[in-house]
């Protein structure tokens, strides 16, 4: 098939043509910044090589944007957590090369599970948040949910007949990350339930908790002592274990800003 070129065209009408094709050929970014680049000074002084490059490039660092936003957004993160937000001064028990380590994924690539363990104000939902966040940025798959609505979701499917295709949905994430795990005492079914999740992602895909309760007290969650025992297993088992300690930064910080105020 021979393409007709179109030559003499007028500069109007080459932009019609760009804008004609570029919608055609669904490239937006290049389609939005087509006019000033060709416009810029900077347009003077490339080859057509270059500017061709420097438009395809533009589309490309842009879906590679929007894709990323896309997969923050199906996470279903309650917040905007990042890591450059952390104050790791306000926490020494927290080492910063550990969780920047982290941040590169490579734990999620092996499958390998995350513990976050600690009290309540010590980061842990800010560094599951953050740590997921950036998963998905690295192009992985990333579900949040908090632990009791799981367990709620899988009670739910299983007395609707849906548990397998429930599971499987878990399953097919890069990364779990769920939140506020020992916060309420789960009956067995739930417990049972969860542990079929775990079991699903166990060595394939990993799974990433923040939890209140050292894994000691997980008994009072957990009530059957060796199913609490396997769940413990199962996320530990080859993994990383972050404590954040007891300390509440985000009440210091409270206490800070009231004294100063």
């Amino acid at each position: 098939m021979t393409v007709q070129r179109h030559r003499g065209l007028t500069e109007q009408a080459a932009d019609a043509a760009i804008d004609t094709a570029c919608r055609m050929l669904r490239l937006p970014t290049i389609r939005a910044q087509f006019p000033d680049l060709a416009t810029t000074p900077a347009r003077e002084q490339m080859t057509y090589r270059g500017f061709l490059a420097e438009l395809l490039m533009a589309e490309c660092d842009d879906r590679a944007r929007r894709r990323s936003e896309r997969r923050i957004k199906a996470a279903g993160f309650p917040r905007q957590k990042a890591l450059r937000d952390f104050d790791f001064d306000a926490n020494s028990s927290i080492d910063p090369a550990t969780i920047h380590t982290l941040a590169s994924c490579e734990w999620i690539k092996k499958g390998e599970p995350l513990c976050l363990i600690g009290d309540s104000g010590t980061g842990k939902s800010h560094l599951l948040i953050a740590l997921g966040t950036e998963a998905a940025m690295a192009g992985f798959r990333v579900k949040y949910v908090l632990a009791t609505k799981l367990v709620n979701e899988l009670v739910e499917a299983a007395d609707d007949k849906q548990l397998t295709k429930t599971i499987a949905r878990y399953g097919r994430v890069d990364l779990l990350a769920i939140d506020e795990l020992g916060y309420m005492e789960l009956d067995r079914r739930g417990a049972e339930l969860l542990f079929q999740v775990l079991t699903e992602r166990e060595e394939k895909a990993s799974v990433a908790i923040a939890s209140n309760e050292s894994f000691g007290g997980w008994t009072k969650t957990f009530t059957d002592p060796r199913l609490c025992a396997a769940i413990v297993d199962r996320l530990t088992f080859g993994g990383n274990i972050i404590e954040t300690g007891t300390d509440s930064y985000r009440l210091a910080h409270t206490k800070n800003q009231q004294g100063s105020g």
